[in-house]
């Protein structure tokens, strides 16, 4: 029989016959059993039942891990569906959007009682408890099909039409059965930590935040986030679309173009809506503050915004924060030594809040010009702005929901927006589409059209660019007066279209290969939408480029 070497994190090596799963070296881990959602086979994420079939590098993934956890959470959404379908096969059961550390979940008919949930919650600790192994298996294409079409999973059925390989991975356990859609842990006993609340009609599957360990932390609500996220889930239904399938099939009737039009003129009239609040506050508010995580769009979004004030008479001016940046001498560092540059306390605070204060006074004012190249601010050069009767500063930054931002400025003069790209469609019935995926592929495509960034670089710096956001962002959405979603219901299919490129140069020998093949699993689901068809002034133009704004 065909041998192959097996190589693990510490240097050691040993001779195994060709197909061993992997699941049968744990004890060359130096992790046990209990902590290890997946194993990393020469760079990639693969489930512990995976048969060895090459020389490999092998390394177990903890549950731990931000990858483990994200393992976890899938695996939880699974465990979810498959207690579902046993108490209630009659009722078709959808998951929607991320809530904090949370997803939403309804049934497709009615309010989900209390009594209903305490059940789902049983029998979810019921399977933990049984600790029953999930299987990964393959299954002929035809033969899914019908399996999904006779379980009521349509979203999942016309998930498959995408799709032309001969044979489907399939997740099992006892009777229950999904689409693989990417690795899972190998038991239920694993899922310990979960709790289903309540929540709008429906219920929150809570779970534990990355970097938190395997602990459940208080749910934090989002109010307004949470009415966005609904309010775009309900347009979808109303137009046809929630899931990718339905994308899918609009594209290959030819009738993607009018529905791009329509997905454009909703964003639109959200960010009219938005301006609409503004104005009824334009005897207080003179400055509106935009904040939101990286490549959600805000430079697009403060510059639409600004064209709808206009057309009611207000008069936009923009400052920019990064202008405020203190001298790299001062700047604090980070827990390595580094410099962070992300922080509050890297901007001056104080310089800032008297210019605005100044402003405000009606005094005119030399805006700073910073200096990048040296690290230093400029006092002189830049633009000289006076506050009119019908202006608004226009301040978009990370920071900018933080009320420490602005201390010396009356909270009623300022009218907070966050941005987001909260993606409204679903892979499929039970899986959701993670808005840092669509972030992540946003900023890739980005990067490397204008800042020469390639695919490598940008998956390596994407974990720090997260914890910043849980740091300095998330924290503060709730001080928004409102909430703005940029995320465009199409815009993955014409990102396909620039990042499958991008994340095919990552190779197998580079750390990032594994997050690389997870997406391209992620875009295979996605059929194409040419590029061209896109608007001028869409918020994706900031991304793939051509815009009718300059940046």
């Amino acid at each position: 029989m065909h041998e192959i070497q097996v190589t693990f994190a510490d240097g050691r090596s040993l001779t195994c016959p060709f197909g061993t799963p992997a699941e049968t070296l744990i004890e060359h881990f130096g992790i046990t059993s209990g902590k290890l959602a997946a194993v990393k086979v020469n760079n990639e994420i693969l489930p512990l039942s995976e048969p060895l079939e090459v020389n490999a590098q092998v390394e177990p993934v903890s549950l731990e891990s931000p990858e483990g956890m994200m393992i976890y959470r899938r695996s939880l959404a699974f465990l979810l569906a498959m207690a579902a379908q046993k108490l209630f096969p009659e009722r078709k059961l959808y998951v929607g959007h991320s809530l904090g550390n949370s997803y939403y979940y309804t049934f497709l008919v009615g309010i989900t009682a209390k009594k209903d949930i305490e059940s789902l919650k049983l029998e979810m600790r019921a399977l933990v408890e049984a600790d029953l192994p999930i299987t990964v298996h393959l299954m002929a294409y035809t033969e899914a099909l019908r399996l999904f079409e006779k379980n009521g999973q349509t979203d999942t059925a016309l998930l498959l039409d995408e799709r032309s390989d001969s044979k489907v991975q399939i997740n099992g356990c006892k009777e229950f059965t999904d689409l693989y859609i990417e690795a899972l842990v190998p038991r239920t006993g694993l899922l310990t930590v979960f709790d289903l609340i309540p929540y709008q009609g429906g219920f929150l599957l809570c779970f534990p935040g990355i970097g938190q360990g395997i602990t459940l932390t208080p749910f934090e609500d989002s109010p307004i986030i949470f009415s966005v996220y609904n309010e775009y889930k309900k347009w979808g239904r109303i137009v046809g679309l929630h899931a990718v399938g339905h994308l899918n099939r609009i594209v290959r009737e030819r009738t993607i173009k009018d529905y791009i039009r329509i997905a454009e003129a909703f964003q639109a009239k959200k960010l009219s809506d938005i301006a609409d609040l503004i104005y009824t506050r334009k005897e207080s508010v003179k400055m509106v503050l935009i904040a939101g995580p990286s490549s959600s769009g805000k430079t697009t979004t403060a510059k639409r915004l600004s064209i709808e004030l206009k057309v009611m008479g207000i008069e936009p001016i923009a400052i920019g924060l990064d202008d405020y940046y203190v001298n790299t001498d001062k700047t604090p560092r980070d827990e390595k030594g580094e410099p962070d540059y992300e922080c509050l306390e890297a901007l001056d605070i104080p310089y800032f809040n008297q210019q605005l204060l100044d402003i405000f006074n009606g005094e005119e004012v030399t805006l700073p010009l910073y200096d990048f190249k040296t690290g230093r601010r400029r006092e002189s050069g830049g633009r000289k702005i006076r506050l009119g009767r019908r202006t608004v500063l226009i301040i978009e930054g990370i920071h900018s929901l933080n009320d420490a931002l602005t201390p010396q400025i009356d909270r009623d003069t300022q009218f907070k927006l966050y941005v987001s790209a909260l993606t409204q469609l679903n892979l499929d019935d039970h899986n959701r589409i993670p808005t840092s995926d669509h972030r992540l592929l946003r900023r890739m495509v980005r990067d490397y059209q204008f800042r020469g960034t390639n695919a490598v670089n940008t998956i390596k710096m994407w974990p720090s660019v997260q914890r910043g956001e849980r740091r300095y962002i998330f924290p503060f959405q709730n001080e928004a007066d409102a909430a703005f979603n940029s995320a465009l219901s199409y815009e993955l299919s014409v990102l396909k279209f620039y990042a499958e490129p991008l994340l095919h140069s990552v190779k197998p020998n580079n750390p990032e290969y594994a997050e690389a093949v997870r997406l391209l699993s992620f875009l295979k689901n996605f059929a194409p939408i040419p590029p061209q068809y896109v608007p001028g002034q869409s918020i994706l133009r900031e991304f793939i480029g051509e815009s009718e704004f300059k940046y």
